[in-house]
């Protein structure tokens, strides 16, 4: 796998360095931009983009439009962008199942060699809940409960191979129990089940669950993240919890098509690290739970094939199949 992961990295840096369609950085833009993103109006994706390409429109002084294109689990908007014109006049940002993907189907397009990363736009850390009823009030308790208990405990997912199923898998793993994986067809029927007693463990992003967490109706027993989040500051980490390494932060990135000029990505990373900076976008990035991040192009695309490598193990462990 770390061969595997070399080779990955060695073919970004030589996408990114190859000979490309060369303009003056002064040029560019000079037209409109178009943001790709691959579900459909609203929601957190949705929402971030449309923050981003509402600031990024101001800073490039043309409009940056987005563009709404769902289908086949965000694969058909992002196959859109494989095979545009590398010209820095078409972008996309995927959902978080981006770096999955070629590890449970077969893509229309290469996720590593199609794509320029631009700029990591944010990350997404999980909380693990319970249902009350769950007599375990941390991770340790929870552990120790699921390798007593007589019945095996179930955790609900909102998808087949989505990241809430792939960190209960994950933590299963790096725990030595096994619970069983409830499929559903998105987070908001996992949140009605959970908070119904149906299913007992979900690992869900953040803000569809905060509120019954202050309420009382579910229990926050440690974030997936490696740090705290600002939302749920009293909440530990499942690593600091007792499982060292364990780590599942779902992710938004900005890409390109594969050959777009090295002065079109520079532009647009330089723009947008002073855009995720500043305190207002950080504070509506973090209402809807997305940590703003930031960085160079390098390191989003060395973050793609981390994530690539680490669910490909996972899943093969765990026997998940494309449904």
């Amino acid at each position: 796998m770390r061969a595997l992961q070399k080779l990955l990295t060695i073919i970004y840096a030589a996408a990114l360095s190859s000979s490309l369609p060369s303009f003056a950085s002064t040029d560019y833009p000079n037209r409109p931009i178009k943001l790709i993103v691959p579900v459909a109006a609203g929601g957190g994706t949705d929402f971030t983009a449309r923050l981003l390409a509402e600031r990024l429109s101001a800073a490039l002084a043309q409009p940056v439009v987005v563009e709404n294109r769902p289908g086949a689990s965000g694969n058909l908007g992002v196959q859109q962008v494989a095979t545009a014109t590398p010209d820095g006049y078409t972008l996309v940002m995927p959902i978080t199942s981006f770096p999955i993907n070629p590890n449970l189907q077969k893509l229309p397009f290469d996720t590593v060699k199609d794509f320029s990363p631009v700029i990591l736009v944010g990350t997404l850390p999980l909380v693990l809940v319970t249902h009350p009823g769950v007599p375990a009030r941390n991770v340790g308790e929870l552990i120790t409960l699921a390798k007593n208990s007589k019945q095996p405990l179930n955790y609900a997912n909102s998808g087949n191979g989505t990241t809430a199923h792939l960190a209960g898998e994950l933590f299963n793993r790096m725990s030595g129990i096994k619970m069983v994986s409830i499929n559903y067809k998105g987070g908001g029927p996992a949140v009605t089940d959970l908070l119904g007693g149906h299913v007992q463990v979900y690992f869900s992003t953040i803000p569809p669950v905060q509120q019954h967490i202050e309420s009382g109706k579910l229990s926050a027993l440690a974030v997936t993240g490696t740090e705290r989040s600002t939302e749920l500051p009293q909440v530990p980490t499942v690593a600091e919890s007792g499982l060292p390494g364990f780590d599942v932060t779902a992710w938004f990135g900005l890409f390109a098509p594969a050959g777009t000029p090295l002065a079109a990505i520079k532009r647009l990373n330089t723009e947008l690290v002073k855009i995720l900076a500043m305190p207002d976008v950080q504070q509506k990035m973090t209402n809807h739970g997305v940590q703003p991040a930031g960085g160079t192009p390098d390191a989003l695309g060395a973050y793609l094939v981390r994530d690539i490598d680490k669910w490909g193990k996972v899943i093969r462990e765990a026997g998940i199949r494309a449904e």
